[in-house]
């Protein structure tokens, strides 16, 4: 059975690389540098695909033979797309405006296989805040958690005490839903077997 290729993760995020390592996936890591700017009109899920097919892109040209995972997170307040935050003083602007609400997460991923195809899609979980003040928050941003973070918060860190309700995939406020990324294996031909991707014969692939 052909061996399956070299898996890159496109990421820096030690949340992301938890994820694979817990799939039992052998990766490495290689952060790409596509600026995250929004572009003019850009909706949510348009934003984060877009990125995550650049990071993934980026990533491929320079190992052609290798499978490239990449993938962009943001908040969405109302019609408000919420990215990482600047500063401490945006992250605490940010949680105010979250706190006893409920706001969307996009998630999106890419994957780049050999060959050149370039698989992509977007999911969205609904997280709800409990209230809190600003003391809170700026004691939750000292701890620096905020700092690299879409919408200000970690799901899987401090940011849990915030949370009392969510609505899909715990994953995709992470950063890497899993559902999704076992779709894209499949639809560039692999198989994923509990701590292994597994060729699929091509008429198999879809």
């Amino acid at each position: 059975m052909k061996e399956p290729p070299p898996l890159i993760l496109a990421s820096a995020s030690p949340r992301r690389a938890h994820l694979l390592t817990q799939l039992g996936l052998e990766f490495r890591v290689q952060p790409s540098h596509i600026p995250e700017d929004l572009l003019p009109g850009e909706g949510p899920d348009a934003h984060v695909e877009r990125l995550s097919r650049a990071k993934a892109g980026e990533i491929w040209e320079g190992d052609r033979e290798a499978l490239v995972v990449a993938g962009d997170t943001v908040v969405v307040l109302d019609s408000d797309i919420l990215g990482k935050p600047a500063d401490t003083e945006e992250a605490v602007r940010m949680l105010g405006s979250l706190a006893g609400r409920t706001h969307r997460v996009v998630s999106g991923l890419a994957l780049a296989f050999p060959g050149g195809a370039l698989h992509s899609g977007t999911t969205t979980t609904d997280v709800t805040f409990r209230t809190f003040d600003e003391e809170l928050a700026r004691s939750y941003a000292a701890t620096g958690e905020p700092m690299d973070k879409a919408g200000a918060y970690g799901i899987q860190g401090f940011g849990s005490a915030l949370v009392t309700e969510i609505k899909g995939d715990y994953n995709t406020v992470v950063g890497l839903p899993i559902p999704l990324l076992l779709e894209l294996f499949l639809a560039g031909g692999f198989r994923y077997e509990f701590g292994a991707l597994v060729p699929l014969p091509k008429e198999s692939s879809r």
